[in-house]
């Protein structure tokens, strides 16, 4: 595992569109969230930074899927990296209680379009689709114990800088959250 921060790409950037599968085979669209705030994720189903916060992704996902178009995205190569297959995100959206869309981006295309670099990575755009806070979900960082084992002995995630970041927008308000680069491991690119 590479330690990768994400690349904090400029406020005010228009979401770059896209079309992807989700793991029920439905295609999902950025469009389909026009209007309306929108969180992207960058995620995937073996990196332990990930394992760390997908529990409180569960619970962001239910708690605003009222208010804000959430997405998450798997750009990982699922041939070097099977565990990160359709059929694996499929097995996570239930085991982990997802209520938004889990996608694949197999030809890594909107991944690149994001400037994505590491999993997790968080990008929310108000409703007009622009940019307003990009970076990390909390401070919180899983704590490693050995080769590919890891605990939450510093603290589980809490979801603090991305829900504040949520509320300003969903207030109409300037998002003045300190931005801080997220970090995980890369995202495994192919080739």
């Amino acid at each position: 595992m590479a330690l990768t921060p994400s690349t904090m790409i400029e406020l005010g950037t228009t979401a770059p569109d896209f079309a992807l599968p989700d793991t029920r085979g439905n295609t999902v669209r950025r469009d389909d969230f026009a209007g309306r705030p929108l969180l992207v994720m960058f995620i995937c189903n073996h990196c332990p930074y990930v394992k760390h916060v997908a529990p409180e992704l569960a619970r962001l996902g239910k708690d605003y899927r009222e208010s804000v178009g959430i997405v998450a995205i798997q750009s990982n190569d699922i041939e070097n990296y099977p565990d990160d297959s359709p059929e694996k995100m499929a097995e996570e959206v239930k085991r982990r209680g997802y209520t938004f869309p889990y996608l694949l981006d197999e030809e890594q295309s909107v991944a690149k379009a994001y400037s994505a670099a590491c999993t997790p990575d968080f990008f929310l755009f108000d409703a007009d689709h622009k940019l307003v806070y990009r970076g990390q979900l909390d401070s919180t960082r899983p704590h490693r114990i050995a080769s590919g084992q890891y605990d939450d002995r510093d603290g589980a995630a809490n979801g603090e800088d991305l829900r504040k970041a949520l509320d300003q927008v969903l207030a109409g308000e300037e998002v003045t959250v300190e931005q801080v680069p997220s970090m995980g491991c890369n995202i495994k690119w192919k080739g």
